[in-house]
């Protein structure tokens, strides 16, 4: 069984609807990238698997339970963290405290043990050494006591990362990861993308729109277009798929491509 297996989910706003019966599965384990045109229902899809939508129909199963219902507040507690296209900090904030707020699943003190302060000064310790890990993993040691607001761009996106990681999450969905970066660091983010998944082993699906660094690192792919699934499979097969190339170059994609090569 999959680790997470969407089946047949519709999702419509008044009279738009935004996915139509969109299927896919995502194995333990696997780096799966979501591709497709603007406004093909890829944000959509990871808002209904992290609770934010309901579909209308269909079933997300995650470990074989429904979770197509479910708040979002459950769905993190059962170990689906995400990650969003804009950055989503407390700016306010330094990069530490921002990670801690990622705990929070894990604080589970109860009334009696709150009260004890020694127990209490234990629990928040190890949250902090377990944040503290996540810095180092991350490189960003020089930035752990800065206010989020002061840092560049690609920095807050690895912070912002480094709260998703935070949660100990089964499957991390990363929505647009590299969007609004320099090479530098698009280069940055997508190696620690894959050290997250190689050396961490974590489930990833990623919605992102350069192709370069989706075919360089996803080991499968399922592209969207109006809502609807048109391929799937390996970064070399949905590459070369016609409809693949028709969603991305249009309906004359064959003279495009023709006219590239000349």
């Amino acid at each position: 069984m999959s680790l997470l297996d969407i089946q047949n989910i519709t999702l419509s706003f008044g009279g738009i609807t935004a996915l139509s019966e969109v299927s896919l599965s995502v194995e333990k384990g696997e780096l799966y990238a979501i591709i497709g045109p603007n406004g093909a229902g890829k944000t959509s899809l990871l808002n209904c698997i992290s609770g934010f939508y309901k579909p209308q129909s269909g079933t997300i199963l995650f470990e074989e339970r429904d979770i197509s219902q479910n708040r979002p507040d459950q769905i993190a507690q059962m170990g689906i963290a995400r990650t969003f296209q804009n950055v989503e900090l407390f700016a306010n904030m330094n990069v530490i405290d921002n990670m801690l707020l990622g705990r929070h699943n894990h604080f589970k003190i109860g009334l009696f043990k709150n009260g004890m302060l020694g127990y209490r000064a234990k629990a928040e310790t190890e949250h902090r050494l377990k944040v503290e890990e996540i810095i180092d993993f991350l490189e960003m040691e020089q930035w752990r006591k800065h206010q989020v607001s002061s840092l560049p761009y690609g920095v807050q996106k690895r912070v912002e990362l480094g709260r998703a990681l935070a949660q100990e999450p089964r499957i991390l969905l990363l929505d647009e990861p590299m969007t609004g970066m320099n090479q530098e660091e698009t280069e940055d983010i997508a190696r620690f993308i894959l050290d997250v998944h190689q050396e961490l082993g974590t489930t990833i699906v990623m919605i992102e729109h350069d192709m370069g660094v989706v075919m360089d690192i996803s080991e499968r792919i399922g592209v969207l277009d109006f809502g609807r699934k048109i391929a799937e499979g390996t970064p070399q097969k949905v590459q070369k798929d016609p409809d693949v190339q028709k969603a991305y170059l249009g309906e004359n994609y064959e003279e495009v491509l023709k006219g590239a090569a000349g």
